[in-house]
């Protein structure tokens, strides 16, 4: 049974956008990106909302993306190697490969994916891991935490959400970074938005 990870990069004050929907202060370093590399290979699958997906593709429509270093070449083949579910009811299809669209989150569609694989699912965006945090399917949370302090925008782990964690790895970073990663121990009672 593969496990549903959520892995974001956020602020210190917990937002994976600021306010003007900016994240250029959440860039890694070339340290930062292997680590995120070697952390995300695991994953068979990524799930996505539209805006996370479209932010996404360039690892494969960029070529220069690749291009840049050894670890952004190598992040490449991850993204494009594993298999994308994209929840969209405006994208009438995908523009990269090993991708389909959805046009609504179901909860028991994603309990059956994770049954049916052996390889870890990732989700991204925060809308739609705020979907699957209300919905008890997130399995892990990792978290990687920027040094800074953007006092508002998008917050990463919605308002409402009870969640009983467990740390089981953490790691620094020169560049101030810091990983965080929690087992879900306890999804709490399910809500609504």
């Amino acid at each position: 049974m593969g496990r549903l990870i959520y892995f974001t990069i956020q602020s210190l004050d917990g937002y994976s956008e600021d306010a003007d929907g900016q994240f250029g202060w959440a860039e890694p370093d070339e340290e930062l990106h292997q680590f995120i590399n070697d952390h995300v290979r695991s994953a068979g699958t990524y799930l996505y909302g539209r805006r996370m997906y479209e932010a996404m593709t360039v690892w494969e429509t960029d070529p220069s993306l690749a291009a840049l270093s050894p670890v952004t070449g190598d992040y490449a083949k991850i993204w494009q190697a594993a298999d994308k579910v994209v929840y969209s009811t405006t994208l009438d299809r995908p523009v990269t490969a090993r991708t389909r669209i959805e046009r609504s989150f179901d909860p028991d569609a994603v309990r059956d994916l994770k049954a049916s694989t052996d390889r870890d699912l990732g989700i991204g965006g925060a809308e739609l891991a705020a979907q699957a945090l209300r919905a008890g399917l997130v399995d892990e949370i990792d978290l990687v935490l920027a040094p800074a302090v953007v006092g508002g925008g998008k917050r990463s782990i919605p308002d409402g959400v009870y969640l009983g964690l467990e740390l089981v790895d953490e790691r620094r970073f020169p560049s101030g970074m810091a990983f965080l990663s929690y087992r879900v121990t306890d999804p709490g009672p399910a809500r609504t938005p």
